[in-house]
């Protein structure tokens, strides 16, 4: 596993997320934020069990 640390689309805190870095092919999963609780699109690439690119985006509309 391996944390990324990203700015939350919805409520714009600072908040980390584990990624599983035994994968062997492009994941993408959704987490919730640890602050407001609305989900993350999190889509990401490893090679060699490190965290090559990642991206990330809201999957609701920004009511806020």
């Amino acid at each position: 596993m391996e944390e990324i640390h990203i700015q939350c689309p919805y409520c714009l805190q600072a908040i980390s997320i584990p990624l599983d870095t035994g994968i062997y092919e492009p994941a993408t999963i959704v987490e919730d934020c640890e602050v407001c609780c609305r989900p993350i699109e999190v889509s990401y690439i490893v090679e060699d069990r490190e965290i090559k690119t990642y991206s990330y985006n809201s999957i609701e509309g920004n009511e806020f």
